[in-house]
């Protein structure tokens, strides 16, 4: 039998996460904070806790997924389309980075 402890990716990602250099050296989040921890999250299935970290998450990855479709299949509006969730998800980062800041959420 294996006395050792059972290897934990997740817990070990957990305790192993880049730091925000804009954070680093302003002291504020940066429009980019809580990406990291919603891949986490949204990796372990609980999609709740990766939206409340990073709401822009979730359309990044199906933005991500449908790109790589695009390359692969070359779709008539394709290019457009991407166009339209990039800004889509840029107006996401922008609003929750408002949010952030109307609600002192900025310096953890």
């Amino acid at each position: 039998m294996l006395t050792q402890e059972k290897f934990d990716l997740f817990d070990w990602l957990n305790h192993h996460l880049l730091s925000c250099p804009f954070k680093a050296y302003f002291g504020v989040d940066c429009p980019g904070c809580g990406l990291q921890r919603s891949v986490l999250a949204l990796l372990k299935g609980n999609l709740f806790d990766s939206f409340n970290f990073y709401p822009a998450t979730i359309p990044l990855v199906i933005l991500i997924i449908f790109t790589a479709v695009h390359l692969k299949l070359d779709f008539r509006l394709g290019a457009l389309l991407i166009k339209l969730m990039f800004m889509g998800i840029a107006v996401i980062i922008l609003i929750n980075y408002i949010y952030k800041i109307y609600n002192h959420q900025l310096i953890n």
